[in-house]
């Protein structure tokens, strides 16, 4: 658990999509096959950290990392993302450049 009370790992059921979150999904070799193994039954895991944003698919699940807004570390924008859920899918994923 976080100093400031959240979770290291969260999951949860919106609505039929199985989400899981952690702040470090580790480096980036390996990291599908390793959110599926963290989490075998999630559609999608989002995750920061590295601020690096991300929309990918593999192992039979997404990973998605929206960025940061305000330190963009090495990438051209700072960024968030936007997660739209529908009848238990999700219908789109965006990254939004804001800066």
């Amino acid at each position: 658990m976080a100093a400031w009370g959240a979770p290291e790992r969260l999951e949860l059921d919106l609505g039929g999509l199985r989400v899981a979150m952690v702040h470090d999904s580790g480096q980036a070799k390996g990291r599908t096959a390793r959110m599926r193994r963290w989490f075998p039954d999630a559609d999608l895991v989002v995750f920061g950290h590295s601020h690096i944003p991300m929309d990918q698919t593999g192992d039979g699940v997404r990973i998605f990392n929206p960025g940061s807004p305000t330190d963009r570390r090495r990438q051209p924008h700072g960024t968030i993302g936007e997660l739209d859920i529908r009848d238990g899918r999700l219908a789109e994923a965006r990254i939004i450049p804001v800066t």
